[in-house]
């Protein structure tokens, strides 16, 4: 979740290595694997100091107070393309030193470019996305000598989300431009910058500009243009002051990180997406899972539970079993069977929890470690760097413990995946038309659904006990639905294959008992009969699904999702639990940030 700083001065600021790291200190909170920062002098000389590791440690390594000049340019990186180190760190040169730049965001067709340009005598220095626009614009620039048209022209190459600052070491000026990802500019007394977040300007000035997708900014230390990126016309925009400080700053208009994170899920479902149709990965990882023999996918907490999920879209959609495994369970029930045509599709956010890397090293002990792919969301992790191949998730940091975005978009590779699993076998006539709908839905619903979750969390705020229950393509969300509920708002709470409900947990229905029924309109015939055997007793049946006469009039409460998409149901109605979850918990007067006893990142046995 990489972050930019670009500012400008009149004179030469003998400071500008301090200034620099203060604000790199400010994007701190969006995560980061390196850091790097570039000062250029009114003479064109450039100082560009990068590496591997945290602000403090890399600023007094390199000793990022020594740099000088009128413009500098820092990055934080959150690694996409390319690992993290030191030639991946950002910002970068372009070929011939001309330029040096920074980014936010994906460019998803990377490693296209990286060939394309280095065809064309390009020199790359690592693999980073960051430095492929640099060379992009340096294509254009080598033909005409004009960084504004340079900057208009990569438009139309680069693919994705993204923002950058870029300057010519030549000349006074400095240019931003936003694509999808966030960016800011900020006028002061003698200087203008741009930023992705807030913070980084509000510490310097609140006098804001906000720009908009499709803009970009040539700006100095006194003045600025905006111009439409596709027509070059120019855009008459006024700061405006900002009340925010530099710490609410960084969690924008909300007030936890967790209701911000549930909130990014369709930008980063999206982003997912834009990737997955650009890279030269997805259609391997599918032709692997096809013709596997047994193929095993094996997570722990919410990456178990989005493992659920993807084993139901393969088999439904892609014809192929797959055998979902706790990652904890999974030497001592399956160790001793496994074989050594049996493929290992290891899932893990941070790509360093200790059951997962237990299976891995049990793997590649048994010299298995070629039949291990990866799903993770940090890139340079241990299950990136030991999987023969991955796949990212693309969600950026999270800051808050309990896993949202990341389930979503683990959730949707599965369904990525799987969709490509049915074209290999010829299953191409079964297949939903739903993926490309994916970002929209997860919006509509936390859009028309978020106002029926805080009502729904304000009746049930004093209850600390229920079920959540799915059936089919809906278990797997029913186990994350329960999974958020306990872990945040510590109401216990267990989820369960509803037809598994009638075998003795039936019992614990009282009047008024809440158990909440997520399902899609297609397995209704059977989720009728268990809600039945709720209700029939005067407990709660909740039910989250596509809109149904039927269920609505069976169910106690109906929360209808807002897209029928059976494919769809499964991740929608997380997002709806999610919500519940987080109103639930700050009703109760908890953080849903940092719940007790939990960590992000579980690294012991």
């Amino acid at each position: 979740m990489c972050g930019i700083f670009g500012i400008v001065y009149k004179e030469d600021k003998d400071d500008m290595g301090k200034i620099l790291t203060k604000a790199a200190k400010s994007l701190t909170y969006r995560g980061y694997d390196s850091v790097g920062a570039v000062a250029v002098t009114k003479t064109g000389k450039a100082d560009l100091r990068k590496d591997v590791g945290k602000v403090d440690e890399v600023a007094k390594k390199l000793n990022f107070e020594e740099l000088c000049g009128n413009r500098g340019i820092t990055q934080l990186r959150w690694a996409t393309f390319g690992v993290p180190a030191q030639r991946n760190a950002q910002p970068h040169f372009d070929t011939k030193g001309r330029l040096v730049g920074a980014h936010n965001g994906n460019v998803v067709n990377t490693i296209h470019l990286i060939k394309e340009l280095t065809a064309k005598g390009h020199v790359f220095r690592g693999e980073n996305d960051g430095e492929v626009v640099v060379h992009v614009i340096e294509d254009s620039f080598n033909r005409h000598g004009d960084l504004d048209l340079a900057i208009r022209e990569a438009r139309k190459i680069l693919k994705g989300d993204y923002a950058y600052t870029i300057t010519a070491l030549k000349g006074e000026k400095m240019f931003c431009t936003k694509m999808g990802s966030s960016l800011y500019l900020g006028v002061g007394d003698g200087f203008v910058c741009c930023s992705s977040d807030l913070p980084s300007i509000l510490n310097l000035t609140n006098q804001i500009v906000p720009l908009n997708d499709g803009e970009y900014v040539e700006f100095d230390s006194d003045s600025y243009e905006i111009r439409s990126i596709e027509n070059g016309e120019k855009i008459d925009r006024k700061p405006i002051t900002s009340p925010l400080s530099p710490e609410s700053a960084s969690k924008g208009d909300f007030p936890f990180f967790m209701e911000k994170e549930i909130f990014e899920q369709p930008e980063r479902a999206q982003a997912l997406l834009d990737y997955l149709a650009e890279c030269d990965e997805l259609v391997p990882f599918a032709e692997e899972i096809a013709s596997g023999d047994r193929v095993y996918l094996v997570g722990s907490g919410s990456s178990y539970n989005a493992c659920v999920i993807g084993s139901y879209y393969l088999n439904k959609l892609g014809g192929c079993a797959t055998f979902p495994v706790v990652a904890g369970s999974f030497i001592e029930h399956f160790g001793e069977g496994i074989r050594p045509t049996d493929l290992f599709v290891l899932v893990s956010q941070s790509g360093e929890t200790k059951d997962v890397i237990n299976v891995l090293n049990m793997l590649t002990a048994r010299g298995m470690a070629n039949n291990v792919l990866g799903v993770v969301n940090v890139l340079g992790s241990t299950l990136m760097m030991r999987s023969r191949r991955h796949l990212p998730l693309l969600s950026n940091l999270e800051i808050a413990v309990a896993a949202t975005k990341t389930f979503i978009n683990q959730s949707v590779l599965f369904l990525a995946l799987a969709i490509e699993v049915a074209k290999l076998k010829g299953r191409a006539g079964d297949l939903p038309e739903t993926l490309d709908k994916t970002p929209k839905a997860i919006k509509d619903t936390i859009n028309q659904m978020n106002g029926w979750a805080k009502e729904l969390a304000e009746k049930y705020k004093d209850c600390v006990d229920m079920y959540t229950l799915g059936y089919g393509a809906t278990y797997g969300s029913a186990l994350e639905a329960a999974q958020k509920i306990k872990e945040i708002s510590y109401a216990h709470c267990e989820g369960l294959y509803s037809a598994e409900f009638k075998h003795g947990p039936l019992a614990i229905v009282t009047e008024g008992y809440p158990v909440f029924y997520l399902t899609t309109v297609e397995d209704q015939h059977m989720t009728l009969s268990h809600i039945n055997e709720v209700t029939c007793r005067l407990g709660s049946a909740i039910t989250v699904a596509p809109p149904s006469d039927l269920l609505a009039k069976n169910s106690t409460m109906f929360y209808p999702l807002p897209h029928s998409e059976y494919a769809l149901v499964p991740i929608l109605s997380v997002v709806f639990m999610q919500l519940f979850a987080y109103h639930l918990t700050v009703v109760k007067g908890y953080s849903p940030d940092f719940p007790r006893n939990c960590s992000k990142t579980i690294t012991v046995d």
